[in-house]
């Protein structure tokens, strides 16, 4: 049984953190709504629901339509086993004609770890009983916008009559602040849509892996007299490869993606949310506007595949909790990289390893993010993209602390490193970037301040933190526009490089007592991709 009233507590010793000394003592009551089912429009047809995160923290309830109401009080019994009250909808007939019904209360009582189970309409007499008995109670709501589900008026109004307060200014800091860190129930959810996912990524390398070996044959009559059978499905386009990513994770009962799958051939992979998904591979040269193309490339059985990255970042849910797994993979070529992008490759997975290996509870994510943005430095040096200096003089203008303290290496690495991840793919926003944060720079070197411009997460490391490791570089021409005069650049080796578009390589770790478990199955070692989607391994 999902650990709703764990949660409950952990949100509500949050929220008394957050209160005055005068309020702390105090009655604590909060009423949320989950969320409703979406339909299509002029259908009449049920889109795939998925819960309201926070909602879901505190009930581990997916059904729609439901509320909560809780009381809490610092010191009293309450504070140990709080009163959660679950309401959901009663069955109508029109339910059972349409569509599936909602379940009992007598069976939601038993399926989900709260205190009562009733119907929706006895909420407004129970609301008005918890305020009976609680007159000086604070009622507490998530903030009223279209971000979440909407709370009718009418209960509100029932609280507002009295002369105690009604806010909604601490409880969605309190349920991120709780949500930051993770339970070993949580973390198995977070494991499981993993290993889905990774399965997945590896199914569609296999895939690729198959067609360059020429194991994807048509059966007779295939395309003409029958359609195709999965079987026979050749990956050529962006397409193909999400339709089978989701399909994999749908096949082993993964109902929803975290997020929208990204899924990027060639210099299209240098755009960090590719967002189309629905161009073919380069076939013969990359030109410098193939990004343009509207699949009307020729289709004859001569044409040449143009060697070329793919990158897919793509993860499922799996109970309301995340995986968030990039994977960029060699097309064409045999399924072997090209030299320049391997060497990218290789050097993003460097990036990502050194990450990897000093990641543990008290650590600052700012250091991680430099650390890669140093490695960035020193690798584009080795490769004659950033110019070098074989003075011992570190402050000469070509060395690595020069280049660093430029922050051209932004120009390669925009985003950050990583962002925690839970219910949501870039979980907890409020608690994991604050607006107000003390910690940052402290004991921390800092580096050039783009560096972190885009990085979500600005924290020390704490032990049950759930995060992912994702550094990448891209030749994306909007962004190198600016240094293109640099003199850290020696523009003729960046023009060799420039065609590999993008490399991004991204795991999911829980952050432990003496380090970090890697959730993400799926290998990254350049020997293993190759192997695998050039049909040997």
């Amino acid at each position: 049984m999902f650990p709703a009233e764990k949660h409950i507590i952990k949100t509500f010793n949050k929220l008394v953190e957050l209160l005055s000394e005068v309020d702390r003592n105090k009655p604590q009551v909060a009423l949320l709504a989950g969320s409703a089912t979406p339909y299509r429009n002029d259908t009449d047809r049920e889109m795939p629901f998925r819960q309201e995160s926070n909602f879901y923290y505190l009930t581990g309830c997916n059904i729609p339509s439901s509320y909560l109401l809780v009381t809490f009080q610092t010191g009293t019994g309450l504070a140990q086993m709080p009163s959660s009250q679950l309401f959901v909808p009663p069955i109508e007939l029109a339910d059972i004609m349409w569509s599936v019904p909602p379940p009992t209360k007598e069976v939601a009582a038993q399926i989900h770890d709260v205190t009562h189970v009733e119907h929706t309409a006895a909420l407004p007499d129970a609301i008005h009983e918890i305020l009976k008995a609680f007159p000086s109670a604070i009622f507490h709501t998530l903030p009223r916008t279209s971000l979440f589900p909407e709370l009718p008026e009418k209960y509100i109004g029932l609280a507002a009559t009295r002369n105690e307060p009604v806010t909604d200014e601490y409880l969605l800091t309190a349920l991120h602040r709780a949500r930051l860190t993770k339970g070993d129930a949580e973390i198995a959810l977070i494991q499981k849509a993993n290993e889905i996912s990774s399965r997945a990524h590896e199914t569609v390398m296999r895939v690729l892996g198959q067609g360059v070996i020429g194991a994807i044959k048509k059966a007779k009559g295939a395309g003409t007299e029958r359609p195709l059978l999965p079987s026979e499905w050749l990956i050529e386009k962006e397409a193909e490869a999400e339709a089978l990513f989701v399909a994999s994770c749908r096949r082993e009962g993964a109902v929803h993606q975290a997020y929208l799958p990204i899924v990027a051939g060639a210099s299209r992979a240098a755009t960090l949310h590719y967002c189309c998904n629905d161009k073919e591979f380069a076939w013969g040269p990359v030109g410098e506007h193939d990004h343009l193309n509207h699949n009307e490339l020729e289709h004859n059985e001569a044409r040449d595949l143009h060697p070329q990255v793919l990158l897919i970042d793509a993860g499922c849910e799996w109970d309301c909790y995340a995986a968030d797994i990039t994977r960029t993979m060699p097309v064409g070529n045999g399924g072997k990289f090209t030299p320049e992008a391997r060497a990218i490759y290789e050097l993003v997975l460097e990036m990502q390893k050194l990450s990897l290996e000093v990641l543990e509870p008290g650590l600052h994510w700012d250091a991680v993010q430099l650390l890669c943005h140093r490695t960035l430095v020193r690798g584009f040096q080795k490769l004659g993209i950033f110019k070098s200096t074989t003075s011992p003089n570190s402050g000469s203008w070509n060395s690595e602390e020069a280049i660093v303290a430029s922050g051209i290496s932004t120009a390669f690495f925009p985003h950050g490193v990583g962002h925690s991840l839970g219910m949501d793919v870039h979980d907890v926003p409020s608690a994991s970037k604050p607006e107000v944060n003390d910690t940052i720079g402290k004991g921390v070197e800092l580096g050039h301040p783009e560096f972190y411009t885009y990085l979500r997460l600005r924290l020390p490391l704490e032990e049950g933190m759930v995060v992912t490791v994702e550094p990448g570089i891209y030749f994306n021409p909007h962004l190198l526009a600016p240094v293109r005069d640099s003199k850290h650049i020696n523009q003729e080796v960046l023009k060799r490089y420039e065609a590999v578009g993008g490399v991004r390589i991204e795991d999911v770790v829980v952050i432990i007592k003496d380090g970090h478990i890697n959730l993400t199955t799926v290998r990254s070692d350049v020997e293993w991709i190759e192997g695998v989607c050039s049909g040997v391994l």
